[in-house]
């Protein structure tokens, strides 16, 4: 009688499969539904922002229905018309632009101010990190609203003023952040075999720290826009930021609080257009921040 042995047991499991961290990233990204509904709602308005000549019924300074001025919201109009007679839809997708486009290029600036300087502060410490930080809490102690407003005052406002004073009071978060993550890795093995290989200071901070902290500059970026943002409705809401008749949220805010309490679409809609920008950015940038958290890789 020949008996079978069952080899089934015996066989060799399959290895296990090998994950980069950003699929790792990702699956954390997807499970915060809080981000990615934040993220979604962002790239609908950047799409809104981009194309919006192809649904909006006119130019954003045309006054077309002057004999309407002020209507509510309809189905012609869906955000109703405001004083001077102008789509007030059309209104609110341009002022996406001039917010959006605020936002990302004051980031960007910090960006570039913030990257090197946290850089510096966090692989040379010392005396340096110490009058680097004591400039950082200058700029902390200063109430950025009251400075912008001087500022935008003596420079007579505009989009490069908004720019430049976001950019002025947003740079350190991002240098603190990038200043951890380089103080984190200066002791690190691939630093150090640089190090005994001659290569200069400059260039360990290029080639080999710099790109390793693409997690917090992401992170840096994507959380200073909305702090320019609004910034710049602050300052338009104040009359010193972007002159009409380019349409801005803030200014947009400004003038519908002299009709709020007969025609209240003239303040509600500009207000909850910004109001949801900011939270959705806001949302995707934490996502962001806890999806690529260095401590949460290959969970």
């Amino acid at each position: 009688m020949t008996t079978e042995i069952d080899t089934s047991a015996l066989a060799v499991p399959p290895a296990h499969t090998q994950h980069s961290p950003a699929y790792f990233a990702w699956r954390r990204f997807a499970a915060n539904k809080a981000a990615v509904t934040g993220g979604g709602v962002l790239a609908i308005i950047i799409l809104a922002a981009i194309f919006a000549p192809l649904f909006t019924k006119s130019a954003p300074d045309a006054q077309l229905y002057l004999t309407q001025s002020l209507a509510f919201p309809s189905a012609e109009f869906w955000f109703g018309v405001d004083d001077l007679g102008r789509d007030f839809f059309t209104r609110i997708v341009y002022g996406a632009r001039v917010s959006l486009l605020i936002g990302f290029a004051a980031a960007t600036c910090s960006l570039l101010i913030g990257i090197p300087i946290g850089a510096i502060a966090g692989y040379f410490g010392g005396r340096v990190d110490w009058f680097i930080m004591r400039i950082i809490e200058i700029f902390s102690v200063v109430p950025p609203l009251l400075a912008a407003m001087l500022l935008g005052a003596l420079a007579g406002g505009g989009f490069v003023t908004i720019i430049v004073v976001a950019s002025l009071f947003g740079w350190f978060g991002v240098c603190l952040l990038v200043r951890a993550q380089v103080k984190s890795f200066r002791e690190k093995e691939f630093v150090r075999a640089a190090q005994a290989l001659g290569a200069s200071p400059w260039y360990i901070l290029r080639r080999h720290v710099i790109p390793n902290s693409l997690s917090p500059i992401i992170v840096g970026f994507v959380l200073s826009v909305p702090g320019a943002m609004m910034l710049e409705a602050s300052l338009s809401f104040l009359g010193i930021g972007v002159a009409p008749p380019t349409p801005s949220w803030g200014q947009m805010i400004n003038v519908g609080i002299n009709f709020m309490f007969f025609y209240w679409h003239m303040a509600v809609f500009p207000t909850a257009a910004l109001a949801i920008t900011v939270l959705a950015t806001t949302l995707f940038g934490d996502g962001l921040r806890d999806a690529l958290d260095p401590t949460l890789k290959g969970r």
